[in-house]
């Protein structure tokens, strides 16, 4: 009995030990690192909810379903007169945080530009990427996109999608078995 007290007190001493030398790593990492950091534990810390560190979409029955969705409202929509049979349509595409957008497909070439926040995002064949605000990612058309997903807790992201596909703007999004 005294030994198994020990133990968990020796335990519980090494926790304290190891929040200590975290804590100390935290205050002496430069803030450019921070945002890396805190990244890597809210991965750490959010598998409850989604596989760790997010590289896949969660599976079904995980509670991904149970995390908020994307939003998107299109902006405009134009044929382009020197591409016959083609039009771009620009989308802004809002994540609240901790959003989950499931695998999907888009019928055209899309460019994705980040406004604010982080999103993170696979395509079919690709690594996990993570772009935050100015950056861009480029999806030809019909790849299979895993996944997108705002990481952040607290803050909102938002991303810019334009679209060249067919005339008529739409549809935008086919299912993931669409081929």
């Amino acid at each position: 009995m005294k030994a198994g007290r020990l133990h968990r007190r020796q335990l519980g001493a090494g926790i304290a030990a190891l929040s200590l030398v975290l804590a100390a790593g935290w205050a002496l990492t430069p803030h450019g690192n921070r945002q890396e950091a805190a990244q890597w534990f809210a991965d750490v810390c959010s598998s409850v909810a989604r596989p760790m560190f997010a590289s896949a979409p969660a599976p079904a029955g995980s509670g991904a379903d149970a995390r908020p969705a994307t939003s998107s409202k299109v902006l405009s929509c134009e044929a382009l007169p020197n591409v016959p049979g083609k039009s771009v349509t620009t989308v802004l595409v809002d994540f609240p945080p901790l959003a989950y957008s499931p695998a999907h497909r888009h019928p055209g070439s899309v460019t994705a530009i980040i406004l604010e926040g982080t999103i993170r995002s696979q395509l079919g064949g690709g690594p996990v990427g993570t772009y935050r605000s100015g950056e861009t990612f480029f999806e030809p058309p019909r790849t299979l996109h895993l996944f997108a997903e705002n990481p952040d807790p607290v803050r909102p992201a938002k991303l810019l999608a334009v679209f060249v596909a067919d005339e008529n703007c739409g549809p935008l999004v086919l299912p993931p078995d669409a081929d």
